[in-house]
């Protein structure tokens, strides 16, 4: 992998971070603040119930009233440093484009390096997860499709959320770490993504060009708990390729060939191991761009990220739809599922489930009524989707790699 000299001291990271003027920066990139269009507000909810800062987030509801939207969780880059930058989310640009297009956005703040080491931050952002899908009802959510999105470092927070769907654990050596947490009330529900969206990514901590403090270790470093040096296991359970698999949700990267702050080969690794596994996956090089910017954030660029959205959305709404799966996803409060193993666990439910599956064409292969797991050890090797309907009427879907 090529890798590009450059150091960038912490004091400079951090006045990045602290831009004013509607423009916020994060990772030496500048990100678009500002306020987000056609959309309303509603400020500084805190998702976990702890009255911290850094557990706050925003809603952003377009102003065209429908029954339900969408929702994009999208998280701002800060190099992990930073813990309340949520109102420079890129609002004024991504966060508008995907309002502009329908969906709900939802721009939490979660734990700095300062705070907490990995995997607190990635704890965070799934316990915004699990919010929104429990939060369906009062804000309009429909959990139906459940997008992530980041700048930066919060595109690296993404893309391990994206990645590390159903699993409970990573591992790499002798070193094991949780990578679901318990933070807030929804812990029963699912903390796996439908989709993402990733700007300027770093996605393998361990082989990322090094970030400096100006003497002092690295912003990796600091994130890990531990530098580099040593310590591969630690900064692999940080890194998305390694948990790349069939089972991962569409996802789609953006980066500047002339970002010399998050090397592109970042993405290019990503990417490749998204491919390895026939994951619905795209990579958009932009040329001439930097580490954030008008480039990056160039109006086609935002038609393409919303695009890929809205084919993600309707490539799970077909399988929804077909016309074998006899019923129709209602807003309620929802329920959460997990595969583990080649098991299908109900979270946050009881009762008598019904259950339809379908391979990636559309085909019906199995249905029926199940209670609480559902043994799925006898479908061909391949990838399904698999259509839950509670008692109450509420729906929820999952994807399922046989191998």
């Amino acid at each position: 992998m090529k890798k590009m000299t450059m150091a960038v001291c912490f004091a400079a990271v951090s006045a990045f971070a602290q831009w004013g003027g509607g423009m916020g920066g994060g990772f030496g990139g500048p990100q678009g603040g500002g306020s987000v269009p056609d959309a309303e507000k509603t400020a500084d909810v805190n998702y976990v119930g702890d009255g911290k800062t850094y557990h706050t987030l925003d809603i952003y509801i377009p102003k065209e009233v429908k029954e339900s939207y969408p929702v994009v969780i999208h998280t701002y880059g800060s190099a992990w440093s930073m813990n309340n930058m949520k109102g420079s989310a890129d609002l004024s640009t991504i966060c508008a484009a995907y309002v502009k297009a329908g969906y709900a956005v939802v721009t939490p703040n979660h734990r700095s390096a300062s705070d907490a080491i990995y995997p607190a931050q990635l704890h965070d952002i799934k316990a915004v997860v699990r919010f929104v899908r429990g939060n369906a009802a009062k804000y309009k959510f429909d959990t139906n499709f459940v997008a992530v999105s980041g700048f930066s470092s919060g595109g690296h927070l993404s893309s391990l959320v994206a990645t590390t769907c159903g699993l409970k654990e990573g591992k790499s050596g002798s070193v094991t770490v949780d990578l679901v947490g318990n933070l807030g009330e929804f812990t029963s529900f699912s903390s796996c993504a439908d989709a993402a969206v990733l700007w300027s990514p770093p996605t393998d901590i361990y082989t990322m060009n090094p970030i400096s403090m100006g003497g002092s270790g690295t912003m990796e470093g600091k994130f890990i708990g531990v530098e580099r040096e040593g310590n591969k296991d630690k900064w692999m359970v940080a890194s998305s390729p390694y948990y790349a698999s069939d089972d991962d949700p569409p996802i789609i990267m953006f980066h500047g060939t002339s970002d010399n702050i998050v090397n592109i080969e970042q993405s290019e690794e990503l990417y490749d191991s998204l491919k390895n596994h026939n994951v619905v996956t795209e990579f958009v090089k932009v040329s001439g761009g930097s580490h954030g910017g008008d480039k990056m954030n160039s109006t086609e660029n935002l038609n393409k990220a919303v695009a890929f959205l809205d084919k993600a959305r309707e490539a799970k709404t077909t399988v929804k739809k077909d016309s074998t799966v006899g019923f129709v996803p209602r807003l309620a409060k929802s329920f959460g599922m997990e595969i583990r193993g080649n098991r299908l666990s109900i979270l946050g439910g009881d009762g008598a489930f019904r259950y339809t599956v379908v391979s990636v064409n559309g085909e019906r292969k199995a249905g029926g009524f199940f209670r609480k797991e559902l043994d799925l050890s006898q479908l061909p090797v391949g990838i399904y989707g698999i259509m839950v309907e509670a008692p109450s009427g509420t729906s929820n879907f999952i994807k399922f790699a046989k191998k």
